[in-house]
């Protein structure tokens, strides 16, 4: 661990950041994805596969993958916009690069074309993306701002972090431990690729960037 960190350790369904470390001499150290280490406020730099361990009290430069880290901001934030246009509790989620997923616990029959047209409404309307903070007392006291139905948010730090979207949350506010962009628009084009039937009251939504046949 360093005692200035700017990576996003993996949280809230998103992997950490990639990178590399930059030594005084210009060498590199590239670092896999960054995680939390014993406690949450503790994040960890993982050096990749047979690159150096820097030495303790060593002076670095921290270099974040911002492409890869930007669309997983994009695509955590569309999650986000699945979530309102599918206003069920959540079963399970996954944020990824090119990909996510989140199940819900539903019987009905969707249309993925219908979400994917409401989802790009919220995209369209660029509503303001920010977080406020709220104290675990005020988060045991509103379980209901909570979707995911079998992962409570981290709790023991005093703090929880909602994402909100629109003016006053009037769209969205949810506790979450991602990045997000900070407007709607930035997510850009994306889809709902595929709902599968995970159970008989379990769907899984598979959203990508693009259009569907021209992928972003």
């Amino acid at each position: 661990s360093l005692d200035h960190a700017c990576f996003h350790a993996a949280s809230g369904g998103q992997p950490g950041d990639t990178g590399f470390l930059e030594r005084a001499d210009g060498s590199k150290i590239d670092l896999g994805p960054t995680k939390h280490g014993a406690t949450k406020d503790i994040v960890v730099h993982v050096p990749s596969a047979g690159q150096p361990q820097p030495v303790i009290g060593e002076r670095l430069v921290l270099h974040v993958d911002w492409p890869r880290r930007y669309r997983l901001m994009r695509m955590h934030t569309a999650c986000h916009l699945l979530s309102v246009v599918c206003s069920y509790p959540i079963t399970g989620a996954a944020v990824g690069e090119d990909e996510s997923r989140i199940d819900f616990d539903m019987s009905e029959t969707i249309d993925k074309e219908e979400v994917t047209a409401k989802m790009m409404e919220l995209v369209a309307h660029n509503y303001p993306v920010y977080v406020q903070w709220i104290t675990d007392e005020d988060l045991a006291a509103n379980p209901g701002i909570v979707k995911s139905k079998n992962v409570r948010p981290p709790m023991g730090l005093g703090r929880v972090s909602l994402v909100c979207i629109g003016e006053n949350s009037a769209i969205d506010s949810q506790p979450c431990g991602g990045t997000h962009v900070s407007e709607t628009q930035e997510v850009g084009q994306v889809h709902i690729a595929k709902i599968e039937k995970k159970g008989k009251e379990n769907r899984r939504f598979r959203i990508r960037f693009g259009v569907p046949g021209n992928e972003a």
